[in-house]
């Protein structure tokens, strides 16, 4: 077997024990001078293997501790209503949601001054996992007004997570995104399975239709395991200066 074809077969065996959760994030895998011998391959090709292994961001490498599956990382476009289920589906990764708790109630002052709701307003007050290959990959929090969304009283979100159930029933009109860096409460770590204030990305968004404001979300993931990203194009060329 050439080197070439065998260092496609190394590469290729290593990509699906990684993807299939074989050897999950954060498994350290054995030496190269180890895999070198497992595979029969000379150093200089197990080197080659893992260095690709690394730009393509399945492995890291940490000072002498060795190789290590990276916890992937989700890509959502800040200015997007995405849901989730497609962020962990992009990973290859199963996707599972639980929810933690749902309660209809008067919304408190706080709550009214956030959604700018009015007196004696409804709300339903969810919390909910979403869930990557059974790692708790997002914490949802959310606030429904009722009487922009009558028909979620009595919806059983067991099954279906809200976000989904509120695009396909209210059709928004405007949005906004409010994104920060939090440490993890005591609440947040226990539900995201987190060290005591780890790093957390979150990210609160507020919608309204044409009755008003519809729900404020809050969505808390640990930080190293979400990216944002923003797609925007240049101002028009009749805005810039003229050159000289």
């Amino acid at each position: 077997m050439s080197e070439a074809t065998l260092h496609k077969k190394i590469l290729t065996d290593i990509e699906q024990r990684i993807v299939s959760g074989e050897w999950p994030p954060g498994h350290r895998l054995p030496f190269e001078i180890d895999l070198a011998q497992q595979y029969g391959c000379s150093r200089m090709t197990m080197n080659k293997v893992m260095a690709e292994l690394v730009r393509a961001g399945l492995i890291e490498r940490r000072k002498k501790s060795g190789s290590f599956v990276t916890q992937p990382k989700a890509q959502s476009a800040v200015l997007d209503i995405h849901d989730i289920k497609d962020e962990v589906q992009s990973l290859s990764l199963a996707y599972r949601y639980k929810l933690v708790s749902q309660v209809r109630r008067k919304a408190k002052a706080s709550d009214k001054a956030r959604l700018g709701l009015a007196d004696d307003a409804d709300i339903l007050d969810i919390t909910a996992l979403h869930f990557a290959a059974e790692t708790p990959f997002c914490l949802e929090e959310r606030l429904i007004n009722l009487s922009c969304v009558p028909q979620a009283a009595d919806f059983d979100f067991k099954d279906v997570a809200p976000g989904p159930f509120l695009l396909a029933q209210v059709p928004w009109t405007s949005a906004q995104h409010r994104i920060q860096a939090v440490s993890a409460g005591k609440s947040e770590a226990k539900l995201l399975t987190l060290d005591p204030r780890q790093a957390c990305l979150v990210i609160e968004r507020q919608t309204w239709g044409q009755g008003g404001p519809v729900t404020l979300v809050r969505f808390t993931y640990p930080g190293e395991r979400h990216i944002l990203t923003a797609r925007f194009q240049p101002t028009a060329t009749s805005d810039l200066p003229a050159s000289s």
